[in-house]
């Protein structure tokens, strides 16, 4: 039984992941004039798989072991109760075209079931994450500002266009290692604990707590195949939205944006703390169009997806504590 909900969790998870994440990360690449849309779907699948064995995986350990005492008894019915809550907030925020953030849905939802669970939940691990949570996008639209007045004062030539559509696949791509070993990070985590609980119930030890973050070959490719249905199926909604529900973006807005969003998650993943690419990202484009002035961008979308996000972290900590509660008392 406790498979099965794990595995159909875990599904969902990186379904509504594509949705939200990838369909924001991909359908901001292809606003870019000439950029081939296999190359940026490729490079971000390519990364996902490549990048937490070449540079760990410490944002998904922060998951499963800096929020909550997930170790202990019910630990991992806790855990599992906190991601259902967070699909399902995310889900809806999604089903409406608001690229919303993931990770704090997550954070959310863990750290309450954590305390309806009556696990110990680490207050100043909460404090840590949510502080660089929100410094991410703070430095996105510095960065993004700074970018795209920088990048008005490049001389023009006749081969601007393609040192810019240059500058934008490394930029993007930068992106992509960003997300892999940041953002990205917490699919890994949902998918080591179901495989993790899946082995422990064909032992026959039961489900109690849960232990480290692995990843696996045969798994990763999958995770990166749910991955990328959930974004393509959601692409022209969310996609979209990000781009042109924002700003009037520019080929120069996007190569700055990305660049921004890179550098603040890369930033925040040193200390190892998950942060919202699709802030980060939002972020840069803010950032990029506001360099050429207020006007640029329509606050009115920028106001929406706030809200969105503002809604996210209590709804999903105050749902998953009474998922926590019910877990904790069946």
């Amino acid at each position: 039984m406790w498979t099965i909900a794990f595995a159909v969790a875990a599904v969902l998870f990186v379904l509504v992941t594509g949705a939200n994440d990838g369909a924001a990360l991909i359908g901001l690449g292809l606003r870019f004039p000439k950029a081939p849309g296999w190359f940026t779907v490729g490079l971000l699948a390519g990364a996902l798989i490549a990048v937490p064995y070449l540079l760990g995986v410490a944002v998904a350990a922060t998951f499963t072991e800096r929020l909550a005492g997930l170790d202990a008894d019910g630990g991992a019915a806790a855990f599992l109760a906190g991601v259902v809550i967070a699909v399902g907030v995310v889900a809806v925020l999604a089903g409406r075209g608001l690229p919303t953030s993931l990770t704090l849905a997550v954070v959310g939802g863990i750290t309450g079931a954590g305390f309806g669970a009556g696990l110990p939940v680490s207050l100043s691990g909460l404090g840590t994450v949510l502080a660089v949570g929100v410094a991410a996008p703070l430095a996105g639209v510095l960065l993004g500002y700074v970018m795209g007045a920088v990048s008005r004062r490049v001389p023009s030539h006749g081969r601007m266009p393609r040192i810019v559509l240059a500058a934008h696949l490394l930029a993007y791509g930068a992106q992509c290692v960003a997300y892999a070993v940041n953002d990205g990070q917490k699919m890994l985590a949902v998918v080591s604990v179901a495989v993790e609980v899946g082995r422990h119930e064909a032992g026959r030890h039961g489900v109690g707590g849960i232990g480290p973050v692995h990843v696996a070959p045969a798994w990763m490719a999958l995770l990166v195949a749910v991955f990328l249905a959930g974004a393509l199926t959601s692409l022209p909604r969310v996609g979209a939205r990000l781009g042109r529900g924002l700003v009037l973006a520019r080929p120069l807005h996007v190569v700055s944006a990305e660049a921004a969003a890179a550098g603040a998650v890369l930033g925040s993943s040193v200390l190892g703390a998950p942060v919202s690419m699709t802030q980060s990202v939002t972020a840069g484009v803010v950032g990029a169009a506001a360099s050429e002035g207020g006007k640029r961008v329509r606050w009115r979308g920028v106001a929406t997806m706030g809200a969105a996000w503002a809604v996210t972290l209590p709804s999903s900590m105050a749902l998953g504590c009474l998922a926590g509660l019910a877990v904790r008392w069946l």
